[in-house]
């Protein structure tokens, strides 16, 4: 199994600590999208990471199919079993990936248009929907032990991303977020391998 990835990518963060908790033997590629390298669009047309090739060829993309295709692979190991229970999972993931979206957003819109054609009111609105999120993230932090779901590693992602792009910024008035990366570490020792760098 490869999983094609980039070191800043959140998304590929949350698959490749995925693919480890589950305990998918598999091969991290870094590759750089830009260049559009035959190995990714290929597979992908979209030329998105993170994009996973397994051993029999099945090739799977975005980071939330991947989640899926990687707890059906594993067994059930990434989801709760209970329904209820699953979908609470799966709306914390997608609201962690939603603020990942928005900051995502915010760096491309800075790193990509001339200066002058910057739009502020749009960045103010994106962080506004940051802001707004990740307070209610810190107060309704999911119940963390060595038993993980795909939530806990979008939230790892997302506060790995924040660490990296917005250092600073975010932590004021978030004491239990500030400090939840240290927690999960305890019961996922390889976040530090896995998390988002330059």
């Amino acid at each position: 199994m490869k999983i094609l990835f980039s070191p800043a990518s959140p998304y590929s963060a949350k698959a490749r600590m995925a693919a480890r908790y589950c305990g998918m033997d598999y091969t991290s590629v870094a590759t750089d999208t830009n260049a559009d390298p035959r190995e990714l669009t290929d597979s992908n047309p979209l030329g998105k990471i993170p994009t996973l090739i397994d051993d029999d060829g099945t090739v799977v993309y975005d980071s939330r199919a991947i989640m899926q295709y990687l707890d059906r692979k594993s067994g059930k190991k990434l989801y709760p079993r209970n329904a209820a229970k699953r979908t609470e999972a799966e709306v914390f993931e997608a609201l962690c990936d939603g603020i990942t979206d928005c900051l995502l957003a915010m760096i491309y819109e800075i790193r990509f248009r001339p200066e002058d054609k910057i739009h502020q009111p749009w960045l103010d609105r994106q962080w506004s929907k940051v802001e707004r999120a990740l307070d209610q993230l810190n107060d309704n932090l999911p119940r963390t032990t060595k038993k993980l779901h795909g939530g806990h590693f979008a939230l790892a992602a997302l506060l790995s991303y924040l660490a990296l792009r917005f250092e600073g910024r975010w932590e004021r008035g978030r004491p239990k977020l500030k400090n939840w990366p240290a927690k999960f570490e305890k019961f996922f020792p390889e976040f530090d391998n896995c998390k988002s760098q330059a």
